[in-house]
C-alpha cells in the first residue's frame, strides 16, 4: 500500500482553535468584561470557510465587536495583553506569532483617521515585534502619506530595531502579500540611507528587499544608491551586504551593475575542452558537461549556463542557471581551472520536456563563450 503524509495547512497552522484561546485568554486576564467564551465561539465557526488572511480579517472584526468603543480604551487592552519579550530589543530574535497580527489589522481597519492618527502609530509600534505592521502601515501611507513616512523616518533611527525594519519593509514598493503603497519609491532612499549599515541583519535583509523591489523599476537609482554608500562606508561588510542588495540585478546581468561590482563585460578569458559527456539523455536522468577556464589576468567572474530548450512549434524557451562566483588570479594553460556540472532533467509539474535537440551555452559576465547540443531522448517507462 502506497504511504500518504497529511497535506500542510499554513492557515490552520498559525491560525486554529489553540491559537484564538490563547489570545482569548490574555485579552480576559487584562480585560474581565471580554466574552471569551463568546469571542472564541464565534471567531472559530467560520474558519473551516476562509483562508488565511479572511481568517485575520476575521478576528479584527471580532476584536471591534468584543472590546470597548473607546479607542484608546480598546487598544491599551490589546497593548497590555501582549506577552513580555525579555530580551529587550538587543538581539535578532523574532518574536512572531501571527495570531497577533489581528491588532494591527484591527488599528487598519477601523482606526486609520485623523483623529486618532498619532496614537494608531504609537499602537502599530507596540504590536510590530509580535507581528509586524508592515501591511497595515501602508493603508496609512495610502491616506495620510506625509505624516506616516515623517513616522517611519523617525522610526528608521529608532533604538527599537523591529521598529527600524518596519520603516523599511512597510515602504517597500512591492511587498509580497500586502495592498499596493502609492508612495513615490525615490523618497524611500531617505529612510534607507539610516538603515544600510544597521548592526542588525534583521533590519539590512528588508533594506536588501527593498532595493530588490527598486531595482525591477529603476536600476540606475540602485546603483548609484550603492556606489554612494560604498564610498560613505567602504568596507568588508559593506562589501557582503551589497552583494546581497544586487542579487536581482546580477541575475538579470544588468551591465551597470555588474560594472560597479568590477565585473568586465569583457573578461580576458578563454574557454577550452568544453564538452558534454552524455550527448543523448534520457529524461530522468541528468545532463553532464565540463569546460576549463584560462584567463590572462585576475577577474571577477560570475559562471552561468543557459539551457536552450526546443518546445513545440519549435519554439526556443532559454533559461538561465548559476554555477558560481570566481575571481581568477591569471590562470595559465598549464593551470586552468575545470568547471563540471551535473543538470537533471526532469518533468516537472511547471515545466514539460520534450524529446528534441537542445542546447547548452556558457555565459561569463553575460558574454556568450560556446553552444553544444544535447539530444533528449524519452525516459524509462515506470
Amino acid at each position: 500500500m502506497k504511504k500518504t503524509t497529511p497535506s500542510f495547512s499554513l492557515k490552520d497552522q498559525l491560525f486554529n482553535k489553540q491559537k484564538v484561546e490563547y489570545l482569548s485568554m490574555l485579552l480576559k486576564n487584562i480585560y474581565p468584561d471580554f466574552l471569551s467564551e463568546n469571542f472564541e465561539k464565534e471567531v472559530l465557526e467560520l474558519f473551516p470557510e476562509l483562508e488565511l488572511k479572511q481568517r485575520i480579517y476575521h478576528i479584527s472584526d471580532m476584536l471591534k465587536k468584543y472590546l470597548p468603543d473607546d479607542f484608546e480604551k480598546a487598544v491599551n487592552i490589546l497593548i497590555k495583553s501582549l506577552p513580555e519579550i525579555k530580551d529587550n530589543w538587543t538581539l535578532d530574535n523574532n518574536f512572531w506569532d501571527f495570531i497577533f497580527t489581528p491588532y494591527c489589522d484591527y488599528i487598519r481597519k477601523f482606526w486609520c483617521n485623523k483623529e486618532n492618527l498619532e496614537f494608531s502609530f504609537f499602537a502599530q509600534s507596540k504590536f510590530t515585534p509580535y507581528a509586524s505592521a508592515e501591511d497595515s502601515i501602508r493603508y496609512f501611507f495610502n491616506k495620510f502619506e506625509k505624516e506616516t513616512f515623517e513616522k517611519m523616518f523617525e522610526w528608521s533611527k529608532s533604538d527599537n530595531y523591529f521598529l527600524r525594519r518596519l520603516s523599511s519593509e512597510g515602504s517597500r514598493a512591492k511587498l509580497p502579500w500586502s495592498s499596493k503603497i502609492n508612495l513615490d519609491y525615490k523618497k524611500t532612499i531617505a529612510i534607507l540611507d539610516n538603515l544600510y549599515f544597521d548592526k542588525s541583519r534583521f533590519v539590512t535583509r528588508s533594506v536588501a528587499n527593498h532595493l530588490n523591489d527598486i531595482s525591477k523599476i529603476d536600476e540606475d537609482l540602485v546603483v548609484e544608491t550603492l556606489k554612494k554608500w560604498k564610498n560613505k562606508n567602504n568596507s568588508k561588510d559593506i562589501d557582503y551586504i551589497i552583494s546581497h542588495w544586487t542579487r536581482t540585478l546580477v541575475k538579470a546581468w544588468n551591465k551597470k551593475t555588474l560594472e560597479f561590482l568590477w565585473y568586465s563585460s569583457n573578461p580576458k578569458i578563454f574557454i577550452e575542452n568544453f564538452f558534454i559527456k552524455n550527448k543523448q539523455v534520457k529524461i530522468g536522468e541528468s545532463l553532464e558537461f565540463e569546460f576549463e577556464i584560462n584567463s590572462k589576468k585576475s577577474e571577477n567572474l560570475i559562471i552561468d549556463y543557459k539551457i536552450h530548450f526546443i518546445w513545440k512549434n519549435n519554439k526556443l524557451l532559454p533559461k538561465v542557471f548559476k554555477i558560481k562566483k570566481l575571481l581568477t588570479e591569471g590562470f595559465s594553460p598549464l593551470k586552468s581551472k575545470q568547471i563540471t556540472k551535473k543538470h537533471p532533467l526532469k518533468i516537472m509539474s511547471t515545466k514539460a520536456l520534450y524529446v528534441w535537440e537542445h542546447f547548452v551555452e556558457i555565459i561569463v559576465n553575460w558574454k556568450s563563450f560556446g553552444k553544444k547540443s544535447f539530444f533528449l531522448k524519452e525516459g524509462l517507462k515506470k
